[in-house]
């Protein structure tokens, strides 16, 4: 349970996915002049070095961002948090999620972030002291249920689980529903890998049924390496903000222009 380091992941295409829709987000809702809150139920470290030994050598960021960035706009926000995280922590910094939502933020904002694993929290905590967080060494769905409804009341909430715990896919239509009802208004992000087997699927039917006005967004692409059985990524989104439905499809476009220029084995 405790075994997983995004390190080793970091910056490969389901993270491209994931941040990209992210920083949309939160770009979005920062363009009124209203606090929101951000709570992050499984933040891992927040910052993520590319060039070290664990990155390298899975090369999932050379399959995912080092191909993926050039897809994006200079004024998206994405791109604009990948230069910023870079400005404040090196070239070859990625950000992970705690820090796109601290970039992201204002002062008059929350940002809330759970994790677990000892070794991530304590980089987390070293991080995130600069950035105005509440960090928590907790269980991120105990933690969700016991900030909601949070103030201030509009806001995000990512829902990122390794999903080493078979039990998750089980689990969190049941937490997401228990959120959403304390919480109707925050916007829940749901991140789950689609992997050889499809063990998602039931999920998200009982998503689908407990939220039928959610959005749903998949990409595929091909495994980063022999053996590696993610094959694409998703997100369920409850509450979605006006002009996701189209921001995603640019996104699928993207990945759509990403698999055609890939090399042919």
């Amino acid at each position: 349970m405790l075994s997983y380091q995004h390190l080793y992941h970091a910056g490969n295409l389901a993270d491209v996915q994931k941040h990209a829709v992210l920083a949309w987000v939160l770009d979005y809702l920062t363009r009124k002049d209203k606090p929101l809150t951000y709570i992050e139920t499984h933040a891992g470290r927040g910052v993520y070095d590319l060039g070290a030994d664990q990155a390298v050598k899975t090369g999932e960021a050379a399959a995912g961002i080092a191909l993926a960035e050039a897809l994006f706009s200079p004024n998206h926000p994405y791109r604009q948090r990948l230069e910023e995280a870079r400005a404040a922590y090196g070239p070859m910094a990625y950000p992970g999620s705690p820090l796109i939502a601290a970039l992201g933020l204002r002062e008059t904002d929350s940002l809330h972030l759970a994790e677990l694993h000892p070794q991530e929290v304590a980089h987390l905590k070293a991080e995130a002291k600069d950035w105005g967080a509440h960090v928590y060494q907790q269980d991120g769905f105990e933690l969700a249920l016991a900030l909601t409804p949070p103030t201030p009341r509009r806001g995000v909430m990512l829902i990122d689980p390794s999903y080493e715990v078979k039990a998750d896919y089980e689990a969190i239509p049941r937490h997401m529903a228990n959120i959403h009802r304390k919480w109707n208004v925050g916007i829940l992000i749901l991140w789950y890998p689609i992997l050889k087997g499809a063990a998602h699927i039931p999920m998200l039917r009982a998503l689908e049924t407990a939220f039928p006005d959610g959005l749903r967004h998949e990409v595929r692409f091909p495994p980063a390496r022999d053996g590696h059985r993610m094959e694409g990524s998703g997100l369920f989104i409850v509450n979605p903000p006006y002009g996701l439905d189209e921001e995603v499809k640019a996104l699928t476009s993207r990945f759509t222009r990403l698999s055609k220029a890939a090399p042919k084995p």
